[in-house]
């Protein structure tokens, strides 16, 4: 049996522990390595959802503050729609408020009285015509019977009689005009003065508009 020599086992021992060491040595670089290449794709991974997670956010933020500024501007538009058609109606209701004034000259008024019955009668071309005025009015339409009949008669030639309806008059705080009855109440014309401005209001609305406000540029065509 040989034995080694002491110095011989010293030599292989030594290379043995550097062999041991350097492979040790290459395993630690390699999970350093690893570990660093891992470390980076996690850290990347987290960075990349944080990223997403703010730009997610932030698209949420610029959505609403669009909605909320679309919805301020569509509120500031109704604000002035509502403004603008609240003046319309003011100048319609002074407008109405002003219709008592023609009452007040007898001689226009009974010539407005006479128009709005002739009209009615042209419609109808009736020969027996209920009126119905305000109480206040009575006399004065019954003063232009004569004179209404004759115009209606040389135009259409025919007669029609006309009768005042002396048990149903027109509200007292109404401006005046006449309605027309005929059929037994079948058939109704309202020639009010009421009923006269309401209906110019609606043909000339948007020229109201227009002259108070200005033309829109936005609208191609006038309502």
């Amino acid at each position: 049996m040989s034995i080694w020599p002491q110095k011989s086992i010293k030599h292989m021992m030594a290379f043995i522990e550097q062999e041991a060491n350097e492979k040790a040595e290459e395993i630690d670089a390699k999970a350093e390595e690893e570990f660093n290449i891992e470390k980076g794709r996690l850290v990347q991974q987290q960075r990349l959802k944080i990223m997403e997670y703010y730009e997610k956010k932030e698209k949420q933020v610029e959505l609403q503050k669009k909605i909320q500024s679309s919805n301020m501007l569509n509120q500031a538009r109704l604000k002035v729609l509502k403004v603008r058609e609240d003046h319309v109606r003011n100048v319609l209701d002074e407008a109405r408020k002003r219709l008592g004034e023609v009452t007040q000259n007898s001689s226009r008024y009974a010539e407005i009285l006479k128009l709005l019955i002739i009209q009615g009668l042209y419609q109808l071309m009736e020969p027996n015509v209920v009126i119905r005025v305000r109480q206040i009015d009575q006399a004065l339409v019954e003063s232009i019977f004569d004179s209404v009949q004759d115009t209606y008669k040389n135009v259409c030639k025919k007669e029609t009689i006309l009768k005042i309806d002396s048990d149903n008059f027109l509200p007292a705080e109404s401006c005046g005009g006449v309605e027309l009855i005929s059929h037994r109440g079948r058939i109704k014309i309202c020639n009010t003065l009421e009923s006269r401005l309401e209906l110019i209001a609606q043909q000339l609305v948007s020229e109201i508009r227009c002259a108070l406000f200005g033309r829109n540029p936005n609208r191609k065509f006038a309502d």
